[in-house]
C-alpha cells in the first residue's frame, strides 16, 4: 500500500464520483427508452424506407427527443472517455491533448447530428 508523504499531491477526478455515476446511469436509461420508442416505430410503422425514416423524425416531439438523447449520448461519452484518459494516461500534456480532442470530437459529432436531424 502506497503512502503519501509531503505536500506532493496527485490530481485526479475523484471529486466527480457520485455525480458522474448518476449521470451515466440516467443518460443510459434515457438512451434505452429512446431506443425502445424508435424500435417500436420501426417495427409497427409499416414498410421501412427513406420515406418512413423521414416520417419518424419529422414530428417535433421526435426531433426534440432525439436532440435530448444526442446531448445525453455526448455527456455519457464525455464522462466515460474522460475517466479512461484520467485512469490510463499519466503524462499531463498528453492527457490534456486527449481531453481537448475528445471534447472537440463530441461537439462536432453532436453538431453534425443536429444538423442532419433538422434537415429531414
Amino acid at each position: 500500500m502506497a503512502q503519501n508523504y509531503g505536500s506532493k499531491r496527485i490530481v485526479t477526478g475523484a471529486q466527480y464520483g457520485l455525480r458522474d455515476w448518476l449521470v451515466q446511469r440516467i443518460t443510459a436509461v434515457l438512451m434505452a427508452l429512446f431506443t425502445l420508442v424508435l424500435l417500436a416505430q420501426v417495427l409497427f410503422g409499416g414498410p421501412l424506407g427513406y420515406d418512413r425514416w423521414a416520417a419518424i423524425f419529422s414530428s417535433q416531439w421526435m426531433k426534440s427527443a432525439t436532440f435530448v438523447v444526442l446531448l445525453a449520448l455526448s455527456w455519457h461519452a464525455w464522462i466515460g472517455m474522460r475517466d479512461i484518459w484520467m485512469d490510463y494516461i499519466k503524462p499531463v500534456g498528453v492527457r490534456l491533448a486527449l481531453h481537448v480532442f475528445t471534447l472537440v470530437w463530441l461537439v462536432g459529432c453532436a453538431g453534425w447530428a443536429i444538423q442532419v436531424l433538422w434537415r429531414l
